[in-house]
């Protein structure tokens, strides 16, 4: 029977999706300057790693619904809480580059 490592999961999580929403408001700050392009590639390097985030998720998802049982830590209810709020932040980073392509072309 497979062990879940909480902390390394955890961990893998939290710095991945830090990485996403980082990436998320800088692409705000590339459109608000009118760089369209390097914000579309901060969106795409947010969601990479957003990917990751979510896939390490996904593990301890899969594991419980096979049937194995588990006690959540703290840690991972943390990671849990950056994963959400940073899939909100990427979702309106995406439409404010949006709005922002829509100002500088009126």
């Amino acid at each position: 029977m497979e062990i879940l490592n909480f902390e390394e999961i955890s961990f893998t999580i939290i710095a991945n999706a830090g990485e996403a929403k980082g990436r998320a408001i800088n692409a705000i700050r590339l459109a608000r300057e009118g760089k369209f392009e390097e914000a579309k590639v901060e969106l795409d390097l947010s969601e990479k790693s957003m990917g990751i985030a979510g896939h390490s998720h996904l593990d301890v998802i899969s594991a419980e619904a096979s049937g194995k049982k588990i006690q959540i830590p703290v840690l991972f209810m943390h990671a849990e809480d950056q994963l959400l709020t940073t899939e909100t932040v990427i979702l309106l980073a995406k439409e404010m580059v949006e709005l922002y392509k829509f100002i500088k072309n009126k």
